[in-house]
C-alpha cells in the first residue's frame, strides 16, 4: 500500500503548469488554481480538469457546466496564490484582468493561453471530480514586447520555464 505521503512527495517532483479554472454563469463566478490539466485529444480538442471534490466552488462548476483554463505565466504568481487561498470568490477576481469568450466562462486577459471550454463528462475517483472538458474557444494574450515565461510548479514552489518569442 502506497502511504498518502508518499505519493505526495513523489507528485511534488513531477513539473507542472500552473491554470486558474474558472466558471461563470447562474451558479456565479468562482475559481482556483490547478496543475491536474492536460490534454486528452485534439480532435475533437478536449482537455482534462480534475477538481477536489471537497473545494468550496466544485458544486458551482457541476452548475454551470462551463469552464475556462488560463495557462499562467511568470507575471502571475499573485494570481495563482489569490485563486489557491481562502478569499471568497470575490475577492479573487480582483486580482487580474478578466474578459469572456465563448461560454461566459472568465478567461484571465493575459494569460499565455486560454481554453473556454463545455464540460461534457464528470467521472468521480477517490476525492477528486475529472472534467472531460470540450474546447469551444481559444484567447491568447496580446502580443508582448518582452519575452514571457510560463509559471510552473516543481518541489513545492514555483519556477519559470521557457521562453515565448513574438515577431
Amino acid at each position: 500500500m502506497i502511504e498518502v505521503t508518499d505519493f505526495r512527495n513523489a507528485m511534488s517532483l513531477l513539473t507542472a503548469a500552473v491554470n486558474v479554472i474558472t466558471t461563470n454563469g447562474a451558479s456565479g463566478a468562482h475559481g482556483f488554481t490547478a496543475s491536474a490539466v492536460c490534454s486528452v485529444t485534439d480532435t475533437p480538442p478536449t482537455l482534462l480538469v480534475c477538481m477536489n471534490q471537497a473545494a468550496r466552488s466544485h458544486a458551482h462548476f457541476i452548475d454551470n457546466k462551463i469552464l475556462s483554463v488560463n495557462v499562467l505565466g511568470a507575471q502571475h504568481e499573485a494570481i495563482s496564490n489569490a485563486f489557491a487561498s481562502k478569499l471568497s470568490a470575490e475577492e479573487r477576481f480582483k486580482y487580474g484582468s478578466w474578459t469572456q469568450l465563448a461560454t461566459g466562462a472568465l478567461i484571465l486577459q493575459d494569460a499565455l493561453v486560454s481554453f473556454d471550454c463545455v464540460i461534457e463528462d464528470i467521472q468521480q475517483v477517490g476525492t477528486h471530480s475529472v472534467f472531460m472538458c470540450r474546447v469551444v474557444a481559444i484567447g491568447h494574450a496580446e502580443p508582448q514586447v518582452e519575452v514571457n515565461e510560463s509559471l510552473v510548479y516543481f518541489n513545492r514552489s514555483y519556477h519559470y520555464v521557457g521562453q515565448v518569442q513574438v515577431a
